[in-house]
């Protein structure tokens, strides 16, 4: 079969099930471009080449596979490289293809040549792989090592470069094989590890399920639901695995900011860790929460890189392999033997319900501006049930962890990198890996959400059903806060304020969305409900205390000990 270099490369991403490319396409790209248009890829532009980046992973999250973005030679790439960081931390199997100048160009000793530098060398340390498409013939091998390397082990970004001398190449060449065919798939556990930690669990008196990250991108939550009703055990989220496995919702509680999740762990005998690297968030699974009944706790962990294990903290049974295969595995080995609930199970239920309750009725009320907290109960109570939840922003998350009232089964959130301005370009992603079908909800600081606030034309132009919450004190409130703690009230805080004319409901208008001022707690629900019944990407600006968004932070001690610096 003989085909273009271009369309080889588009065959190949299609036999791993990706059909959805981001990029401000330059000459190196306008033939991909249009043949997978042609071939029936949902094709994105969006306004910056690092909100391709974060789409693109936003796609990656919500589909379980790789997904694939473009930057054009020289400034697009560079623009591109802190989503590329992004993903390196995030773990995001991100395909990074970036054009550049024909070799014959580049490997003249010139000075002043346009629009180019040298790419692999300057992304070589943020990604898993870097390789340039030199010859045509070279096109297979070098499209499949980059998935296979960001599939294996932890998952990651890689870097394909794509020269303008191949572009136009032909090759003769089978069919495109299936991943199988070149990388491990469905890699299992030893059964005879799967059997010791199903006879650890079974042995179990108050076993707990560890749940991040990595089980919402796997896509295996329902898999993970049938190993928890085999345990009927708690699950405690870690921070960056926040979004809720549908049927577990009343017995999920996250780490360290919610009282039933510490005693939980605090009196648990067997951990079983999925989908995490037990990073500083969970104190390494080793100091704080987990320091009392350490000896008499025992630890599984299900991992795909053999090269974690043991590198936080000591693991009892390493289970090595897929999540999505070595779940499956351990509900086999449980399903004759399923585990009674503790007898304290059903009062931490009870425990943080009525705490979610508290949290709601006890919120500041009232008040114009409106408080923070308020914001997070009133926009998460208007949250749509069977929605996609997307957060951002420093001060407005830390709100949100503890007062929020939804379970969403979706949540995208950039907790690893911690790298702001994520939020809308993620719901872009989201929206476009969901086909546009259920609603989406951005909840963002205003500082953060100016990060990319160009890509609401793209929400627009794709007529996306979005909502973005925007808590607006004209500041970046983390960090006036920090200048609090450490100057005093009254302290100089150069770099933290900004124009308090700006109304993002008015930005958002001129980008074709909707728009809706708030600057009441009664008022947010109905601005919400008439944002989505608009049929347009809205804006719904809130206005909010700039005093208690610095100074109320709640859990914020918690979260300070994620930077204990050595002392975990």
């Amino acid at each position: 079969m003989a085909v273009k270099v271009y369309e080889r490369i588009l065959r190949l991403f299609e036999a791993e099930g990706i059909s959805t490319i981001f990029g401000i396409p330059d000459p190196n790209f306008v033939h991909l471009f249009h043949l997978a248009e042609e071939r029936g890829w949902s094709v994105v532009a969006p306004h910056h080449e690092e909100a391709a980046g974060f789409m693109a992973e936003a796609v990656s999250r919500m589909t379980g596979k790789p997904a694939v973005c473009i930057g054009t030679l020289g400034p697009g790439m560079a623009n591109m490289a802190g989503a590329m960081m992004c993903a390196k931390v995030e773990n995001s199997p991100v395909v990074f293809l970036g054009g550049q100048r024909a070799r014959i160009t580049e490997q003249r000793v010139r000075r002043g040549r346009i629009q180019f530098v040298k790419q692999a060398e300057l992304f070589a340390p943020s990604v898993k792989y870097a390789a340039s498409i030199e010859y045509a013939d070279q096109t297979d091998e070098i499209v499949r090592e980059g998935l296979r390397k960001a599939l294996s082990g932890t998952p990651g970004p890689v870097y394909i470069e794509y020269p303008s001398h191949v572009i136009q190449e032909e090759l003769d060449v089978p069919p495109a094989a299936p991943p199988e065919t070149y990388r491990l798939v469905g890699q299992t556990a030893g059964p005879d590890k799967v059997a010791e930690a199903a006879a650890a669990v079974r042995a179990a008196k108050q076993p707990i399920l560890l749940v991040g990250h990595g089980v919402h991108t796997a896509r295996a939550g329902e898999q993970v639901k049938r190993l928890a009703d085999l345990m009927a055990c708690p699950v405690i989220q870690t921070s960056g695995g926040t979004s809720y496995i549908k049927g577990l919702e009343d017995r999920t509680w996250s780490y360290g900011f919610s009282p039933s999740a510490v005693d939980a762990v605090v009196k648990s005998d067997l951990c079983l860790a999925i989908g995490t690297e037990l990073g500083e968030p969970v104190h390494y699974g080793r100091g704080r929460h987990w320091l009392e009944n350490a000896a008499g706790r025992t630890w599984i962990l299900v991992e795909q890189d053999p090269g974690a294990i043991g590198v936080n903290r000591p693991i009892d049974i390493p289970l090595v392999g897929d999540l999505r295969a070595v779940v499956p595995q351990l509900v086999d080995a449980l399903s004759d033997s399923p585990r009674t609930p503790s007898p304290e199970l059903a009062g931490w239920i009870e425990q943080d319900a009525a705490r979610l309750a508290d949290l709601a009725e006890t919120a500041p009320s009232g008040g114009s501006p409106v408080h923070p907290a308020r914001l997070v109960v009133e926009a998460t109570r208007a949250f749509p049930p069977d929605g996609i939840m997307v957060r951002d922003g420093g001060a407005t998350t830390i709100f949100g962890w503890t007062y929020s009232q939804a379970k969403p089964h979706d949540v995208l959130w950039n907790q690893n990198f911690g790298h702001l301005g994520t939020g809308l370009p993620y719901a872009v992603g989201a929206g476009v890996a969901d086909g546009g079908a259920r609603p989406l909800m951005l909840i963002t600081g205003d500082s953060s959400f100016l990060f990319q606030i160009a890509e609401l034309e793209t929400a627009a132009r794709l007529n996306l059903p979005l909502v973005c919450v925007v808590a607006v004190d004209y500041a970046w409130g983390l960090e006036v806060g920090v200048y609090k703690r450490t100057f005093g009230q009254d302290a100089r805080m150069p770099g933290v304020h900004w124009s308090t004319g700006t109304r993002l409901d008015k930005v958002a208008e001129g980008f074709g969305c909707h728009g809706e001022y708030v600057d009441r707690d009664a008022d947010i629900a109905p601005a919400i409900k008439r944002a989505y019944a608009s049929g347009k990407p809205a804006v719904v600006h809130v206005a909010v205390d700039p005093k208690a968004n610095s100074e109320e932070m709640p859990s914020y001690a918690e979260f300070r000990t994620w930077y204990a610096e050595g002392m975990q």
